[in-house]
């Protein structure tokens, strides 16, 4: 049985007594930069003291991308002692050792931690983390007292990957820059009789699985930081494609989750020696890997949580007011969305028909061929419904994702925008005039235009957003294309 959680209880007294009876070594500091690039700040466990959790640690803002220019580099680091963890052994040691008694692990424990800006130590702008935390504000001053998240990461596991283009090995599948080999992949010569075919791994069994152990240990591990995993499964491409879903948290709180979970996939990867692929398309003619976000909004009615997507009487899809526009919301804003929740080129390789990614502006039951989902599994069962977003791929950085779609379907609620129909038909299928009938746009085709949809769509996101913080996000995007 995994221990009990600490870090709903966590104070900085009982880190500093963690610390002191676990005789922890090390304290690694974790926070993203603006793009979802974890970082690490490691401190000797005695540096850790109770004013760490008020005057922090120093941190060179300006070689963060996206963070301060070189003059203005003084930042802080804040210890969040909500967030505190001790880490597995064999996190943080390189595995690229041929003798593994080469290899040191140090007894660690982590905490993620707040930005600050140096001498004034207000909050920073452009802490991805901080941007979280004032969208649950603003959610509150909508009316609602919470919203629920969960998370559905899918990823890659490789058993090698390169850059070796020219090779002729018949075990590799040949892209313009990389090569991939994989035990399950067809291309291979080293697992013929149970290799997975294109397109045909969901839900595969062992031994074409080869990776149930793999989320298996991946799962337990993270149960060590009170995450939940409700299931894991192969997904629908072959070589090692993977899918982790998360049990639903609160924003902050599920943001924290998949950035921790990811670096345990890394992890559990690299102690294996393998590779964690979290690319959208890495196989040209096989699906890509989605972040699926779902959510609900709740309220507090006579010290009851209430969900207020959830009416018993509606006929389609149990679906309240606010919910229908909270759709509306995410569907008028859809292009715009793109450029946070799909940042990379790549991205929109795996944002085409034919392999279960979204490519159309539209929502529906059970439907996932539109971007916004609603799960239809059971009637009557107000605490699962909710709406599954599909665009986002895990290139995005979470604590954006959640927080620029909240912002779009906060703003469908306010200003009352109604959804098109709903369509229940496969939309890959439907025709240009057909799609004009159903009221149909497209969502980008490229980072550019997705890009230019934000630039033209982005009103929806200040209340949360400061306009420093859209510029820079704007112009680094830019220097992609």
């Amino acid at each position: 049985m995994a221990k009990k959680h600490l870090s709903k209880i966590n104070t900085s007294k009982k880190v500093l007594e963690t610390i002191r009876k676990s005789h922890l070594k090390w304290i690694r500091l974790q926070f993203c930069n603006p793009f979802g690039l974890l970082h690490q700040l490691s401190l000797p466990s005695e540096e850790i003291t109770k004013e760490s959790f008020v005057k922090g640690f120093p941190l060179d803002g300006s070689s963060i991308l996206g963070f301060t220019p070189i003059n203005e580099s003084d930042m802080i680091l804040i210890p969040d002692p909500a967030t505190f963890d001790i880490l597995p052994d064999y996190f943080d040691t390189y595995h690229g050792h041929e003798n593994s008694k080469n290899q040191y692990s140090s007894k660690a424990g982590r905490m993620l931690a707040n930005i600050q800006v140096g001498i004034s130590g207000n909050p920073y702008s452009r802490d991805s983390r901080f941007i979280a935390q004032k969208a649950e504000r603003v959610l509150q001053k909508n009316g609602f007292s919470t919203s629920s998240w969960s998370a559905e990461i899918e990823f890659f596991i490789f058993d090698k990957l390169s850059s070796d283009a020219n090779s002729k090995s018949s075990k590799k599948n040949k892209t313009k820059n990389s090569s991939i080999e994989s035990t399950e992949a067809p291309w291979g010569t080293q697992n013929l009789e149970n290799a997975i075919a294109l397109k045909r791994g969901y839900y595969i069994g062992s031994p074409s699985d080869t990776l149930v152990d793999f989320r298996d240990e991946v799962s337990d591990t993270v149960k060590e930081f009170g995450i939940k995993v409700i299931a894991h499964h192969h997904e629908v491409a072959t070589a090692g494609q993977s899918e982790i879903v998360l049990s639903h948290e609160g924003l902050l709180q599920m943001a924290d989750n998949v950035v921790t979970v990811m670096k345990t996939i890394n992890e559990v990867a690299a102690r294996r020696g393998k590779i964690a692929s979290f690319n959208p398309k890495p196989i040209p003619n096989d699906n890509g890997s989605a972040l699926h976000i779902n959510q609900s909004l709740w309220k507090s009615k006579n010290n009851e949580k209430i969900n207020a997507f959830y009416d018993p009487n509606e006929e389609y899809a149990e679906l309240s007011q606010i919910a229908f526009y909270y759709i509306g919301g995410l569907l008028e804003h859809a292009k715009a969305l793109c450029v946070i929740t799909n940042p990379t080129l790549n991205s929109y390789r795996r944002l085409v028909p034919g392999y279960e990614a979204p490519t159309n502006v539209a929502w529906g039951k059970m439907n996932r061929s539109v971007c916004a989902r609603i799960p239809a599994y059971h009637k009557k069962t107000p605490s699962t419904k909710r709406i599954e977003y599909r665009p986002p791929d895990p290139t995005s950085n979470i604590y954006l994702d959640e927080t620029a779609i909240l912002l779009a379907g906060l703003d469908g609620i306010r200003k009352k925008i109604q959804p098109p129909d709903p369509v229940d038909v496969d939309t890959y299928k439907l025709s240009e005039k057909e799609k004009r009938k159903y009221g149909i746009k497209s969502l980008p085709t490229s980072l550019k235009e997705a890009l230019d949809a934000f630039k033209s769509d982005n009103e929806f996101l200040k209340p949360v957003f400061d306009n420093d913080f859209l510029e820079m996000y704007s112009e680094t995007i830019k220097k992609q294309l």
